[in-house]
């Protein structure tokens, strides 16, 4: 099985999740299905289908959850010391054709975001940043048009 690189925040957040689910909503559900289950006939109950069905949701949500935790690979950006753009780094570029500037943080799959400046470690543009250092350019091709990016600057918190 393949280790997916997660930075520990992003870690935390899906063990925080897991155990939600598993000590908060599955009891809750539970207790849900069971009271809908006491109205008597379950055909035409659509709380009972309903509490089910999200049953089933959340079971799933929980293998999915325990898969994802079993493989990270927890990679604190805080102890990399690069001078090149690599997994956890916060890197400020620059739009050589609009002079706009970007900071980007470049995290796992699970954490990305692009509208908080997060990157997905297999995103496009992540993958033309790694390896870059202060001052080189990167060329991303997005399906508007192919942009240059130059490096500004480079930091691992």
């Amino acid at each position: 099985m393949q280790k997916e690189p997660m930075t520990p925040e992003g870690h935390q957040k899906l063990k925080d999740e897991l155990e939600n689910l598993i000590k908060v909503q599955r009891p809750e559900n539970v207790k849900a299905i069971a009271e809908a289950r006491a109205h008597g006939d379950l055909s035409e109950n659509a709380e009972y289908h309903a509490a089910k069905e999200k049953q089933s949701f959340m079971e799933g949500r929980i293998q999915e959850l325990q898969s994802k935790i079993a493989t990270a690979q927890v990679i604190d950006p805080s102890t990399i010391n690069h001078d090149k753009v690599a997994f956890g780094a916060t890197v400020k570029v620059l739009d050589v054709d609009t002079d706009e500037e970007k900071t980007y943080k470049i995290v796992g799959v699970d954490e990305a975001d692009i509208k908080a400046g997060k990157l997905s470690i297999h995103s496009p543009m992540a993958r033309s940043l790694i390896g870059k250092e202060e001052g080189d350019t990167a060329i991303v091709k997005a399906p508007a048009r192919t942009i240059e990016y130059e490096v500004i600057e480079i930091s691992f918190e």
